[in-house]
């Protein structure tokens, strides 16, 4: 039976060295970067996946000078607003997932503007990782789980794995099955830890602003080859 492709996962590297390479400043290669993603959208969507997950902006890139980040938060809510008739025409779900109240006010309303207009529609679901973090998203399901704890609406033996996850910002989502990351950086970089334990790992070299939708499709045709054991010995 082919591998089932329901969830793809995507750490999307290399805007900054992208620029660098060509001598222009670093945010040429976010705006460079936008078009990767649209692209990466519609394969999502002819793919028919139920989910599809981009590691926008990471709890750690708050660190980033201001400049930039002020940058990128008005390039997201631009990039955001432009799609959104594109998101509804493809039935485009739009959530983000991660701390949304350190996002500042204007472009959280925008963010929250935009998850509101796609709320009921019904194909794939586009997860935007805002503020984001893995090890952030697992204390929020601790705390989350010992609140429930404390007020009596669980007891500890309670506590399994399918209660873990439906705490975590993911809720409701499959795991993915593949993990993609452009640039060529072999790490997670605190991206999905629960969710990645049995996810398939596609790396390559190409620079997110060069990811076209052929690069996209040799992700999707290496995913295709893999013998997914979860574990377990597959018959002979």
């Amino acid at each position: 039976m082919a591998n089932q492709l329901r969830h793809i996962a995507i750490i999307m590297d290399g805007n900054g060295r992208w620029a660098r390479n060509r001598g222009l400043e670093r945010f040429l290669g976010h705006r460079k970067g936008t078009q990767a993603t649209i692209d990466a959208v519609e394969v999502g969507v002819n793919l028919k996946l139920e989910h599809m997950t981009l590691y926008v902006f990471s709890s750690e890139n708050w660190g980033r000078p201001s400049k930039e980040v002020d940058y990128l938060m008005g390039l997201l809510i631009e990039m955001v607003i432009k799609e959104i008739p594109d998101l509804m025409e493809k039935n485009v779900k739009l959530i983000v997932i991660g701390d949304m109240n350190r996002i500042p006010e204007k472009p959280r309303a925008k963010l929250q503007e935009a998850i509101d207009v796609t709320a009921n529609n019904t194909g794939m679901q586009l997860n935007l990782a805002i503020s984001y973090g893995a090890r952030q998203e697992i204390v929020h399901a601790v705390k989350a789980i010992a609140a429930d704890v404390a007020a009596g609406k669980i007891k500890v033996d309670d506590i399994d794995e399918n209660v873990f996850a439906r705490n975590l910002y993911l809720k409701g989502a499959p795991d993915p099955d593949l993990i993609i990351r452009t640039g060529g950086e072999f790490r997670l970089s605190n991206y999905l830890l629960w969710q990645a334990a049995y996810s398939e790992f596609y790396v390559t070299d190409t620079l997110w602003p060069d990811f076209t939708k052929e690069e996209f499709m040799k992700a999707v045709e290496f995913y295709k080859t893999r013998q997914r054991r979860f574990g377990k010995v597959l018959d002979e």
